[in-house]
């Protein structure tokens, strides 16, 4: 039978996010109905908020909850189960079924659609594909930024980029995709991890998590800084000159400025020996980008994109979580800041004003 359900949603015209009562349908043949515990709040939705949109809007895509319902088809959860639902296909592989992103009937009439799931509510409606069973004693506030955040950052370390030990990275961003990058690199053994930032607080918070180098980029050049930090007089590049920079650069923020900077930040190729380092974004640009041609053919670098940290949920949430019960992610220090629901325009209005140091929940 129906549920009901409170559920944010963000109006076609501009202004503040809106609460909604409504009754969630009875789930289809491939959806999953959750009461959820917690959501992570994303910086990825403050575009959603910014951008033009055609109709109304359910945000929000990771959270930690309950499984109160599942349709005729569904087989991998039941009624009881513990889940944490993502905005990736949990597993691509397995099935040759597009999922479907979720829209939900409004009470005016109007209907609004999701980027494949909505999670700013007390409960919510999801393609199977989208729901992850874990454990049920799994913790249920903050491992809900591990449907995000967590394999966002991690995932483009470990799976993106292939990062191995001793390596050299450097994370542009250290808010919660940031620090989930430098705990990745940590866990592969990389070395230097250099984060970069604008905040000396989050910069400090990076060291407690893995980071063995801070630059603040507002105070000198930070790819100067960079260079100096991993110059290797014993290689040489494509003009002679000794070998600077890292294996490996992530821009985990997506502006302009940052997605420039990440090509210089790595080491050029040893002319006839190896290939030069990797620039990898992970944070959702905004605006076109400007490369330097010229340096990426000459020292043969490379730039890729990461997406949600080319995870598969199935796969890497058991790893994340038992990276957080061994005591290598700590969840409860990334979560610096809860809010209710009806606390939601506070909540985008802290993350956007820099407010928040690692990462924001919502609490049901």
């Amino acid at each position: 039978m129906p549920t009901p359900a409170r559920v944010v949603v963000l109006p076609q015209q501009p202004g503040p996010l809106q609460i909604v009562s409504l009754d969630l349908p009875d789930p289809g043949p491939y959806q999953v109905v959750v009461k959820q515990y917690a959501s992570g709040v994303c910086h990825s939705q403050l575009h959603q908020m910014h951008n033009p949109r055609a109709n109304p809007v359910v945000l929000g895509h990771e959270s930690t909850g309950i499984v109160l319902q599942v349709g005729s088809a569904v087989e991998h959860v039941a009624a009881g189960d513990m889940v944490m639902v993502t905005w990736v296909p949990r597993n691509a592989n397995g099935t040759d079924r597009a999922p479907e992103s979720a829209t939900l009937a409004l009470p005016d009439g109007s209907v609004a659609r999701s980027q494949n799931v909505f999670t700013w509510a007390d409960t919510t409606i999801a393609d199977e594909q989208y729901v992850v069973k874990v454990a049920n004693d799994t913790k249920r506030d903050v491992t809900a930024i591990i449907g995000c955040a967590v394999m966002t950052g991690a995932g483009a370390v470990e799976n993106t980029a292939g990062v191995k030990a001793g390596e050299s990275v450097v994370i542009f961003g250290v808010g919660g995709v940031g620090l989930s990058a430098v705990v990745a690199a940590k866990a592969v053994g990389a070395n230097p991890i250099i984060a970069v930032d604008l905040d000396d607080t989050k910069l400090a918070f990076a060291r407690q998590f893995g980071a063995t180098h801070a630059i603040n980029a507002g105070q000198g050049d930070p790819i100067q800084q960079i260079k100096a930090l991993t110059t290797n007089t014993s290689k040489r590049n494509f003009m002679g000159m000794p070998v600077s920079g890292a294996d490996y650069a992530f821009d985990c923020i997506g502006l302009k400025q940052t997605m420039e900077q990440i090509v210089p930040a790595v080491r050029d190729g040893t002319f006839g020996a190896r290939t030069g380092g990797t620039a990898v974004l992970v944070g959702v640009p905004q605006t076109p980008v400007q490369l330097n041609a010229v340096d990426m053919l000459i020292n043969e670098k490379k730039f890729v994109g990461s997406i949600g940290g080319s995870c598969s949920p199935d796969r890497d949430f058991p790893k994340y979580l038992d990276w957080y019960a061994n005591g290598q992610l700590d969840l409860d220090a990334m979560v610096t800041e809860r809010f209710s629901l009806d606390q939601i325009n506070e909540a985008t209005h802290a993350l956007e004003t820099g407010k928040i140091s690692g990462r924001a929940i919502l609490e049901f």
